[in-house]
């Protein structure tokens, strides 16, 4: 099983729960150990800020007892929003893989494309579309349920 397909069954997860169903996975890039699993978890947590990069990223930070996470790289079901995509520029992320890509909220090759502003201090190694038809089939699906 690889690092996606662990963000893969977060998402279905998380569907399973009434949220969009997005995964993330923390991974330490020197040892290949899992440090965070999540998914989107903005209606249960009643909190819009805590999709399932940043419910990770804080999972592993404090696994690891700080808040910057330079040999560590996330692996994503969507494309992250801008603010998913500071605070993975915040934390020092050192590689984000993403699946799906996403034209109105992505905040990296989409939207703002915070990674090439001048206010990015730091811009990880970005990978996209990594199973990108599943992880787009799992957000159409659930979106086609949610207006059945």
């Amino acid at each position: 099983m690889d690092y996606m397909d662990l963000a893969i069954i977060e998402a279905e997860k998380a569907a399973l729960r009434g949220e969009v169903p997005i995964g993330a996975v923390v991974v330490d890039s020197r040892t290949g150990e899992v440090l965070a699993r999540a998914g989107n978890r903005t209606e249960e947590d009643n909190d819009p800020t805590a999709h399932a990069e940043l419910v990770a990223l804080r999972l592993a930070a404090r696994h690891i007892g700080s808040p910057r996470l330079p040999y560590c790289d996330l692996y994503v079901t969507l494309e992250p929003c801008t603010m998913c995509a500071t605070a993975i520029s915040f934390a020092r992320i050192r590689r984000l893989y993403f699946g799906a890509y996403d034209p109105k909220g992505g905040g990296v090759d989409h939207g703002a494309q915070f990674y090439n502003q001048s206010t990015c201090h730091h811009r990880p190694d970005v990978y996209g579309g990594l199973r990108e038809n599943e992880c787009g089939l799992l957000l159409r699906s659930f979106f086609q349920e949610k207006r059945a």
